[in-house]
């Protein structure tokens, strides 16, 4: 597969103009903006999907399980091109695309419908072996997650799976807010170590280390990166 990054009109600083357009009690502020930079960095200079590629086999697919707070991945998409900058203001309106949880089926380059915590690890390994199973090992698949949906069970049967089945496809993003009810002795970088992961802990608001941390070798373990952040107001 031949990627050409996208260039976005406006760039990184476009942001905030762009999520200042959708507005709304329901829009979910700071679990929105605390995605913004690891989003960023894997549309701008990561992820191997354009406009034109969002139906092509080999394309990398992201997943946004954290999907409850989707502002930040609406505005990315809209700067790299996937839909028109007009839909934002009409986010979580009837008859808008844009819903409070994001939909495959209405909005372009979305992977899954999402927002009901604890899915999006356990479908990205069903990804991986979806795509192994027709012979695709080139495309990767990525998942971001919260902090807080570490406390559903079912993100930990993916995740002890995930190691020792050596889905190297598979990359996970946690961002990591603080916001989990039930802490973990080590943290969350030494739960996924444990299940034989390969592991990195950034800022998750230092793009070059997150740009760092995501294209960092990993040859045959799945990859997990927390992103640890504080919500912008």
């Amino acid at each position: 597969m031949t990627y050409t990054p996208t260039a976005p009109m406006g760039g990184y600083r476009d942001m905030n103009r762009l999520m200042s357009l959708m507005t709304g009690d329901e829009k979910h502020g700071p679990a929105a903006t605390s995605t913004l930079d690891a989003l960023w960095v894997l549309y701008d200079r990561v992820l191997r999907v354009t406009p034109d590629t969002v139906d092509a086999p080999d394309r990398d697919r992201f997943l946004l399980s954290k999907g409850h707070g989707p502002m930040a991945y609406y505005a990315v998409l809209a700067a790299h091109g996937f839909f028109g900058e007009e839909l934002l203001p009409g986010f979580g309106v009837y008859d808008s695309p844009l819903g409070h949880h994001p939909d495959r089926t209405l909005v372009p380059g979305v992977e899954i419908g999402s927002g009901s915590l604890g899915h999006g690890l356990p479908l990205a390994v069903g990804t991986v072996l979806g795509l192994r199973a027709q012979g695709l090992t080139d495309p990767r698949v990525w998942v971001l997650v919260g902090d807080a949906e570490l406390d559903e069970g079912s993100n930990h049967e993916a995740l002890a799976y995930a190691g020792p089945a050596g889905l190297e496809q598979l990359h996970t993003v946690v961002i990591d807010n603080a916001s989990a009810s039930y802490a973990r002795p080590d943290g969350i970088a030494a739960r996924f170590e444990a299940a034989g992961w390969s592991v990195d802990a950034v800022d998750g608001r230092d793009h070059e280390a997150l740009y760092t941390a995501f294209t960092a070798p990993h040859p045959g373990r799945p990859r997990a990166v927390i992103a640890r952040v504080a919500p912008k107001s």
